[in-house]
Order: C-alpha cells, then structure tokens, then sequence
C-alpha cells in the first residue's frame, strides 16, 4: 500500500486461495485506489478466467474483447479467454477483489464449460445465482484483505462440484502447453492425446474457448509480459523474444500489438509497475505468471 501527502491511496494485496481450492483458482488479487488521476488500462489476454467482485465502485469498461459487446458497469463480472484486450476506465477511484480462475475449473465452478464464455464479459450473478449478490456483500462487510480472501476460500469451496471435470485428454493438452510455455505444436498435443488435430481443437475449444493454437499464443503472451514487466531494468526485446519462443524481436512485437492492442515498450511505460507503485491496474500486483491448472 501506498498513501500519498494528498490524501491519494493506491493498494495491491496478492494472495493464493486455500490449498483445497488451488486446482480452481491460481490467485486472488486486491485493489483499493482513491485520489488517482482519471485513466484507461487495458484488461489483457490471459491463461484465466476474469472474475472481479468491486467493493465500492462498478467495474467500467468501455471496450470490450468482443467489439460488437456494448460498454458496461459491472458491480461484479465473469470473462472468459480472449485474444484482444479490453478497455477499463475509472474517474479516479476504483476497489474490489480480482480471481484468476483456471479455465478448466469453470465447469466445477460455474456449471458450464469455460468455451461458453469465450471472449465476453459478463455479471458474474448470471452464473452465480443467489451465491453472487451474497459473496458481493460478504466481502464488502468483511475487515480488511486477508477477511475478504478468507471469504472468498469459504464460498467458492462450497460452490465447487468436483464432478465437474473436463475429459482427461484436454486437461492434459492444456497442462502441456502451460508446461512447454506454449510451445507445443498442435500435432504433437494431438498425438499425445490419441486424437485427429481436428478433434482435439473442437474439443479443446469447447472446454477453454480458445483454439490449442491460440491458447499458445496467449500463454506465451502472457510469459512475456510478466518477464518484460518484472525486470529492473526491462529485458532487452531480443532476447525477451528468444527466451519466450518467439522467432524474433519482430515477431514479438507484432503479437504485443495485436494481443495487447500496443507495442511492448508503449504498453510498459502506460501500464508497467512504477518505482514504489506496483499496481497500475485491476491486472496489476499479480508478479510472475502462476503455476499451470494441476487438477
């Protein structure tokens, strides 16, 4: 956390959900901003499921991955995987609770699988029922970050049916391209699985929402950007691109564009972490990429 002489607050609070509930969520993620400058971030691809709770203020995007999805207030919201980033506006202040749901734990969680909501957002009570509005107001009542995330631990194991599973060989496809850093070929994953290339991507598509391919591009995406953040200083893109399985500086960039909507050295100094503010944005104060779903 960090309060400023003008009275401004600016606090991240990270934290890993209970053991029992690890093989469904990666992280939690707490936010409280007061008396910052207006702005817009964007809300980048991911290897997770988007599910924010806010605490004072909605959730305001105003572009979505999804184009033809008109902007929208979210008091709470459920994304599924997506390819483009979405745009995310406040006026100064913003609050919540953002958890990184494992795409194949959606099933378990939300009762459906995670391809339902490729590329939207939605109000995460659709889903949620009753559960939703009563999470909402647990964790604005609660005392304090490690309250709220104790809150969250209680509910979502209650919610969780673990008879939601996915079928073994997409499971195992997706822990395989996590491992490799996305550097499987689709070929190799089919192979692996006993499964034509053809069906392996119908199926892994209806399970993640994202073709084997294009979960490639963002998990290695989202290896980059975390390394590309995380170093005092910035990496050089040459080897950042090498190190990531990218075949060149070029073609790092051109994914940077079309998966971030900004070249790399644009969308570090707009949004990258700020010496003694590590939080830029509800993505922000996440560190480096979590381990792969392990359930």
């Amino acid at each position: 956390m960090s309060t400023q002489a003008t009275g401004a607050v600016d606090e991240a609070v990270h934290a890993r959900p209970a053991a029992a509930l690890r093989p469904y969520v990666a992280w939690y993620s707490g936010y409280r901003q007061r008396g910052l400058a207006p702005a817009v971030h964007r809300g980048l691809p991911s290897p997770y499921l988007t599910f924010i709770l806010t605490l004072d203020e909605p959730l305001v995007i105003v572009g979505h991955p999804d184009p033809a999805q008109p902007p929208g207030s979210y008091p709470t919201l459920l994304g599924g995987l997506h390819t483009s980033p979405a745009l995310i506006t406040h006026e100064g202040a913003q609050s919540g609770v953002q958890i990184a749901v494992h795409p194949l734990a959606a099933r378990a969680l939300f009762g459906l699988p995670a391809g339902e909501l490729a590329g939207i957002d939605l109000p995460a009570e659709q889903l949620l029922g009753r559960l939703g509005p009563l999470l909402h107001e647990r964790l604005r009542a609660a005392d304090g970050w490690a309250e709220r995330f104790a809150v969250l631990d209680s509910a979502l194991l209650r919610a969780a049916r673990p008879s939601g599973r996915v079928p073994p060989e997409v499971g195992w496809a997706w822990r395989a391209l996590r491992r490799s850093g996305g550097a499987l070929p689709v070929a190799e994953l089919a192979r692996e699985t006993g499964w034509s290339a053809r069906h392996l991507q119908e199926r892994f598509r209806r399970e993640t929402g994202l073709t084997p391919k294009a979960a490639a591009r963002v998990i290695r995406f989202d290896r980059a950007r975390h390394l590309l953040a995380a170093g005092s200083p910035p990496p050089r893109l040459a080897e950042l691109a090498a190190r990531c399985g990218y075949f060149d500086q070029a073609h790092l960039a051109r994914e940077f564009r079309a998966l971030a909507g900004a070249a790399p050295s644009a969308w570090l100094a707009a949004e990258g972490p700020e010496e003694g503010k590590p939080f830029r944005n509800v993505q922000g104060g996440t560190g480096a990429a979590a381990a792969e779903w392990e359930a």
